[in-house]
């Protein structure tokens, strides 16, 4: 299962430095109905690419958003040069299918 979406870059405020990407509402639904084994907090494994940088890492559920949120580290940040509140592109493979 594979995704492809553009979605603004977001600093979480309850913990200064962690920046995220949130899933759009579509693939969200669709993630959460897969069959998959059961992970910590709810996280599903994934291959990520934006820009020129791909990365595996895990989506998280956020219940506030009813979504996905996708956690990019700032050595992907500093590689493709995205900032707080900068639209990125994003192509999201789901690998607990």
């Amino acid at each position: 299962m594979r995704f492809s979406f553009t979605a603004p870059l977001w600093e979480w405020s309850a913990q200064g430095g962690w920046f995220f990407v949130t899933l759009p509402t579509d693939a969200a639904d669709d993630i959460a109905e897969l069959d998959r084994p059961d992970r910590g907090f709810g996280s599903v494994r994934v291959r990520v690419t934006v820009g020129a940088t791909t990365w595996s890492t895990s989506v998280f559920p956020d219940t506030k958003l009813g979504s996905y949120v996708l956690p990019v580290k700032k050595a992907v940040r500093k590689a493709e040069g995205i900032e707080d509140g900068d639209d990125v592109d994003v192509t999201i493979e789901v690998l607990d299918a």
